[in-house]
């Protein structure tokens, strides 16, 4: 596969992979290896799932390899239909770079977890949260 701007082959990683996980409280979405055209199908089904469940979304992208506009198009369809703030987990330098060229990391909230796992954090409270009661 060329490399646009410098002309040269760059090697074909792992073919990509995309997983939903609906959660009590979110939808997580795993992104592995190379995210392009090839995954547009189920980046598309990924998006549709988090729009139905109708809740705070997390994408772990610890182990993308490679993105292309598919998959940072997918980011902006995920923060403009889904509740809440979109959080990044874990991104790659290259998805870092995406985000903040293309504005959408205006739009999503990016976190390193400092964890080797990519482990999901806690989503924010929202006003509409109770506390739990306090045990006497």
């Amino acid at each position: 596969m060329a490399d646009v701007n410098s002309g040269e082959e760059r090697p074909r990683g792992e073919r990509g992979s995309v997983h939903t996980l609906l959660e009590s409280d979110r939808t997580r979405i795993v992104l592995s290896g190379e995210v392009d055209v090839s995954v547009s199908a189920e980046l598309t089904d990924a998006v549709a799932e988090a729009e139905a469940a109708g809740k705070p979304t997390q994408v772990d992208a610890k182990h993308v390899t490679f993105i292309d506009s598919s998959g940072v198009a997918m980011l902006a369809r995920l923060a403009s239909r889904t509740p809440g703030r979109v959080q990044i987990l874990n991104p790659p330098e290259v998805l870092t770079f995406l985000l903040e060229v293309t504005r959408i990391g205006e739009l999503v909230e990016v976190i390193d977890t400092g964890d080797d796992h990519g482990g999901a954090i806690p989503l924010p409270r929202t006003p509409d949260d109770e506390p739990p009661d306090a045990i006497a």
